[in-house]
């Protein structure tokens, strides 16, 4: 089975300051039920943990290849994040907030 992706970043090609926030802006561009292939020369568990703080609930994350010289993984934007988008605030949409 093939996967289609929104989007794919070669983290091999970009400056390690630059790719966590080009990460997450690319993931939040994402529609629910997309998904975007991330390609790093390392395992990026330390991200996925980042996405757990950050994100629990909201993605999926599986290895498509595990190293030892390449690693691919599939982060997906589940399509139950489109629910929650209005829960980000204190009250369904912060209508109390200001």
């Amino acid at each position: 089975m093939s996967a289609s992706f929104a989007t794919t970043i070669d983290l091999r090609r970009v400056a390690p300051p630059a790719r966590h926030s080009l990460i997450f802006s690319s993931f939040s561009d994402l529609l629910p039920g997309q998904s975007l292939e991330l390609i790093n020369d390392h395992d990026p568990q330390p991200l996925n943990e980042q996405f757990q703080m950050r994100s629990p609930g909201v993605f999926s994350w599986s290895y498509l290849e595990k190293g030892p010289q390449v690693w691919r993984v599939q982060i997906g934007k589940n399509a139950a994040s489109a629910a929650s988008g209005a829960s980000d605030s204190c009250c369904s949409g912060g209508a109390c907030c200001g």
